[in-house]
């Protein structure tokens, strides 16, 4: 029933609100319950699972993502912390055994080395962020794609097992990594365009000039990226849940935000620093810990020159868990349920969602004439 009702067996699924047009009553069990008892206000909307069934206001989504936590907490915390160890297991091998030794940033901070020592440990910072990078967003996209099945049963009310949640997941997640893959290419395309007539003032020889344009071309770059990956921001669930292509998937994303760009802006906003700030409380007192537990104690490891010794990325690794393990399911539950927002506000996802999960009043109703027609 759950499988069903994400991948297209709805009349509403596909789009256009054609659902709102229908005669209906929003909350509740059909138009008979609200005819001859008095009007008393509109009845308390359905609510199966983590959340009610009707357009949700910004704390009752992230109330969601957190009920769904609290309520799945086996699967939901099973699912962070084995992806979170895997992922900072490797990060800190990556770490320990080849970074430290391969690159050296220490010339960032010294005013006396050279322009070209700089511009080398410039590029060995990035090299080094690079890879932890990817090592990361791996472990990022598995956890999403995961977490995204336990909260699309989580708004029915139904639990989901870890190897359910891996068995729908499994044949998507190929295709989200190339959704990702391809928002990064496009965010780099927009940043490069942003960049290249500075860079060209600059080969030309007007450097000052060439250096104001590429700051106002990084600026002006950086406000289209915003904008285009707020509007692709739904693109993820809608590949996951709908079963759709990159393609489609970024297609839905854009029609889904039309409209409410600054609202579903704000609501991610919110939810990445609330996410950022509770991970920051776990993650910063191990950091420190690592620091004052290692060779040399904070002087040590400030004069370590980019070599953060075993010890310290041991303990900070240890807080890193701990916090991707509370925060992905808060960042990863948000974008779900906001998501389904969405498309209750435009296509009546309620009804399809309610009749899935079994609420009384909302059975499918029977085939026949329209009527009236």
């Amino acid at each position: 029933m759950a499988r069903s009702v994400w991948s297209g067996g709805s009349r509403h699924w596909a789009g256009g609100g054609r659902g709102r047009c229908a005669p209906r009553w929003r909350w509740g069990g059909g138009w008979g319950a609200g005819w001859g008892t008095g009007w008393g206000g509109p009845p308390p909307a359905a609510k199966p699972g983590v959340i009610p069934l009707r357009p949700l206001g910004v704390g009752e989504i992230l109330d969601g993502a957190v009920s769904t936590m609290r309520t799945y907490w086996r699967t939901v915390l099973g699912i962070s912390l084995t992806v979170a160890v895997v992922t900072e297991t490797l990060v800190v091998l990556l770490q320990g055994l080849v970074l430290d030794d391969a690159v050296s940033s220490s010339a960032l901070g010294d005013t006396s080395a050279t322009t070209d020592e700089q511009i080398h440990a410039l590029r060995d910072s990035m090299l080094s962020s690079g890879a932890i990078f990817l090592v990361t967003l791996v472990g990022t996209v598995v956890a999403t794609a995961l977490l995204t099945a336990v909260t699309s049963r989580a708004v029915l009310g139904k639990e989901v097992t870890l190897g359910e949640a891996w068995r729908d997941a499994r044949p998507r997640i190929p295709g989200l990594f190339g959704l990702i893959l391809l928002l990064m290419l496009i965010a780099g395309a927009i940043g490069g365009v942003g960049l290249l007539p500075g860079i060209l003032l600059a080969v030309a020889g007007a450097g000052d000039a060439g250096a104001a344009v590429a700051v106002l071309g990084v600026l002006a770059a950086f406000v289209v990226i915003v904008w285009l990956f707020v509007r692709l921001s739904l693109a993820s669930p809608a590949l996951m849940l709908e079963k759709q292509g990159i393609r489609k998937a970024m297609s839905r994303s854009t029609k889904l935000v039309s409209g409410s760009w600054w609202r579903v802006f704000g609501i991610q906003v919110l939810a990445a620093v609330i996410a950022n700030v509770i991970s920051a409380i776990v993650v910063v007192p191990f950091a420190i810990v690592g620091a004052l537990a290692g060779d040399g104690g904070v002087h040590g490891f400030v004069e370590s020159g980019g070599d953060l010794g075993w010890t310290y990325l041991v303990v900070s690794g240890i807080g890193s868990v701990i916090g991707s393990m509370i925060t992905f399911p808060i960042t990863a539950g948000v974008t779900r349920l906001l998501y389904i927002d969405q498309r209750v506000r435009r296509e009546a996802l309620d009804l399809d969602l309610a009749r899935a999960a079994g609420v009384p009043g909302y059975a499918a109703p029977a085939p026949g004439p329209t009527p009236g027609s």
